[in-house]
């Protein structure tokens, strides 16, 4: 057995992972069995994070941010080691192609807190038909900047797994999706939790049909770019006469492109009716239940970065910004409403970097703001390191 690099080992990472994928080489253990590649490969994480504010978490969860009125402590420490994770892969010929697995955990489940155990990848792929859980085929990682802390910027597409089943063709992907809130808290909305603005499911909120994406993905000249789109379908039904659907959709675009040899820029615009828990922090739901029937609701983001090169790492900044539009509910007078969040915005700034394989650190500010449907705001910042060990 030999560690070895893996090249395809970024596109297995989350936010924070990403960024240290930028800052330093990636490895692994791989060995063969048979005529099949088989890796072993993962990290041990430290993060080390300081609220000045109120606690936000294992990870920024921005709907704990206190607005005007609301009362609560600041400065707070959290360490925590959930974000370390394991996984494993196979490479098999078969059939004139290659049958390719994966499974991946860590121990993030039970956010924002963590601690329990998470699946996060468990797929396989063969001659252009994935099935199993990882990425959506929503969106792309393009326009990611990469952060220290898990949660990402707000306002992209949504950085999350879900069981699909994919087929890829050249630069194209279609994919049936889960509709479940089993992968995503995505739901019709029945009223509104007032003091952290999040929604609560109607009772009688089911998932019919899959949700439908397609994404295509390119590059030209070293920008590389994707576009995506994503159909879904919402529905309410009690078994007793109250009966409804809606339909959902959405758009991205993200691109990251090399402005210089040192410098690397991304973006990504989202925006849909109905679109959810795709759009990245959405801070409201797809859509909720009026009395007699569901509304969905509009909502848009946005987010810009750039990496920067300096010494043995890089510094990055970003800046992201997801809005819903909840004027509708308002006049409607759902339940908590006007203390249902609208809007959230984040910039991070950090300096990620490898003083030797295998070895990465970090350090990040983070600046997070949330607004609620009758205007009351709220703002905190949050200081973090980390230390990560990979093999």
């Amino acid at each position: 057995m030999k560690a070895r690099p893996s090249v395809k080992h970024a596109l297995l990472l989350s936010t924070s992972a990403l960024a240290l994928a930028v800052a330093s080489a990636s490895h692994a253990f791989e060995f063969e069995v048979g005529d099949t590649t088989a890796t072993i490969y993962g990290f041990a994480k430290l993060d080390l994070i300081y609220d000045v504010d109120n606690d936000l978490g294992g990870l920024a969860a921005r709907p704990r941010i206190l607005i005007d009125g609301q009362q609560g402590s600041d400065g707070h420490t959290t360490m925590h080691a959930y974000e370390s994770r394991i996984g494993f892969r196979t490479v098999t010929p078969a059939g004139g192609s290659q049958l390719r697995t994966q499974i991946e955990v860590d121990w993030f489940d039970n956010a924002p807190d963590g601690g329990d155990l998470r699946l996060r990848h468990a797929f396989g792929s063969w001659n252009g038909i994935l099935a199993g859980k990882t990425w959506t085929n929503f969106g792309s990682l393009l326009g990611m900047t990469p952060t220290v802390d898990l949660a990402p910027q707000p306002g992209q597409s949504k950085i999350g797994r879900k069981a699909q089943l994919r087929y890829s063709w050249q630069n194209w992907h279609l994919a049936l999706e889960n509709p479940d809130p089993e992968d995503y808290t995505d739901t019709v909305a029945g009223r509104f939790n007032p003091a952290r603005g999040v929604y609560v499911a109607q009772e009688n909120a089911k998932t019919g049909l899959p949700d439908l994406t397609l994404r295509y993905q390119s590059q030209a000249a070293g920008l590389h770019y994707s576009a995506a789109a994503m159909l879904r379908q919402l529905e309410v039904d009690d078994g007793e006469g109250m009966d409804d659907t809606a339909t959902g959709y959405g758009l991205n675009v993200a691109a990251r492109y090399p402005a210089t040899d040192r410098l690397t820029l991304r973006g990504a615009l989202t925006w849909g009716d109905g679109i959810g828990e795709y759009l990245q922090n959405n801070p409201s739901a797809p859509g909720y239940w009026d009395g007699e029937r569901i509304e969905t609701i509009e909502a848009w983001g946005a987010n810009v970065g750039m990496s920067l090169t300096a010494g043995p790492g890089a510094i990055n900044l970003g800046y992201g910004i997801s809005r819903a539009d909840l004027d509708d509910a308002l006049e409607a007078n759902i339940d908590g409403v006007a203390g249902a969040n609208e809007r959230f915005e984040a910039v991070h700034l950090n300096y990620i970097w490898s003083p030797m394989e295998r070895v990465s650190y970090g350090v990040e500010a983070g600046y997070h703001t949330r607004k609620v449907a009758d205007g009351r705001d709220g703002d905190v910042l949050r200081l973090q390191g980390m230390v990560r060990y990979d093999f």
